[in-house]
């Protein structure tokens, strides 16, 4: 077992967009939009927690190199009254691609999310019946070649 030998490969500018959705009850996502969670702005939250996240990913998933991240970005967004959206866009200039640290950022949103409002979305017996994390994936993966690179660097 070894990670994958980049050595030789030219640092290019890259980026990868990733998304996903958890489902809430109705009376969540209104306590939500009323700021009325007991602990605090899930949807403020989600957005730092997934920052961090990204600049964690390589401790968290073996084989994964670590890398200098230049932007790391997190929406969210309430889609209706029972979905909330976690989308995430990292920017490196590198030898390998940041999917995973776009794909760690969702989900550490979206769990962020899920842990701030577990109270209200809990039935009588303590279990979660409707809430569910789902359709976490690359939306857009974002590679130039080392010549639209170098060309880039001379433009600026």
């Amino acid at each position: 077992m070894a990670m994958v030998d980049v050595t030789g490969k030219s640092k290019v500018f890259r980026e990868a967009i990733a998304s996903g959705r958890i489902r809430l009850k109705p009376e969540t996502i209104k306590l939500i939009k009323e700021a009325k969670v007991e602990k605090g702005d899930p949807l403020y939250t989600a957005k730092i927690a997934g920052i961090l996240a990204a600049k964690q990913t390589s401790i968290l998933v073996p084989l994964c190199h670590p890398l200098p991240l230049t932007s790391v970005k997190v929406d969210v967004e309430i889609l209706d009254d029972s979905i909330v959206q976690v989308s995430s866009t990292v920017k490196t200039e590198a030898q390998t691609g940041v999917e995973m640290e776009a794909l760690v950022a969702t989900a550490t949103g979206l769990l962020t999310i899920w842990d701030m409002v577990k109270q209200y979305e809990k039935d009588a017996e303590g279990q979660y019946p409707t809430t569910r994390i789902e359709e976490i994936r690359v939306i857009k993966k974002v590679k130039e070649s080392a010549v639209e690179n170098e060309r880039k660097h001379k433009e600026t």
